[in-house]
């Protein structure tokens, strides 16, 4: 048994994020009107399901930074079109990620950890890359300290799988400071050319 991965780890994440959760209840409704108005009808959170610890399945919740515009197929526009001004301060500054507290305090997932992915990345994962699914996905993570979207998807997931290989309190601690200085840079928000990343096709 590893004491911190096994227990203190969970701990820390169910005081950390139901504090936070309080303190940021204001500042977390004002962001959900704002958006409200902003994607034009189209909801202020964004749920889907995505692959947790041991590839369980569950509902991440994020703050929904684009509208549902369609085009005249009904097909729904390029992401680059629907994200709003709004969205784009709400994403470069990473505050749509908050609502994943509740997903923290809930167990679905830690402050720290590999970040979920679709669930249709799953069959597409090699063994060692699967590994990442060891630990609960984090809010943040060694790769998000290392590029995040302007890296490639080999190389997230072998930072993936060292975190998993080397989880310790202390590089908790640093993946924090190091999150802290990436939202004030905006780095790595995005791949060159898009809005996030690449789909993963288990190739690129």
């Amino acid at each position: 048994m590893k004491p911190y991965r096994d227990f203190f780890k969970r701990t820390i994440d169910i005081v950390a994020s139901g504090v936070a959760l309080l303190v940021l209840a204001v500042p977390l409704a004002a962001v959900t009107i704002w958006l409200h108005f902003a994607n034009k009808g189209a909801g202020a959170f964004f749920f889907q399901e995505r692959p947790g610890k041991n590839g369980k399945i569950f509902r991440v919740v994020k703050f929904k930074t684009m509208t549902d515009e369609r085009d005249a197929d009904g097909k729904l526009l390029p992401d680059a079109e629907r994200l709003t001004k709004v969205g784009r301060i709400v994403r470069s500054t990473s505050i749509d990620e908050l609502p994943q507290l509740w997903n923290v305090f809930k167990g679905d997932m830690s402050l720290i950890g590999p970040r979920p992915l679709r669930v249709d990345y799953l069959p597409l994962y090699n063994t060692e890359q699967a590994r990442r699914h060891e630990l609960r996905p984090g809010i943040t993570g060694w790769a998000q300290t290392h590029g995040r979207n302007s890296i490639s998807w080999h190389k997230k997931f072998e930072l993936d799988v060292w975190y998993v290989d080397n989880v310790s309190f202390i590089l908790d601690c640093k993946i924090i400071l190091l999150t802290i200085q990436k939202v004030f840079k905006r780095e790595g928000i995005s791949a060159e050319g898009q809005v996030t990343m690449f789909p993963f096709n288990g190739h690129n």
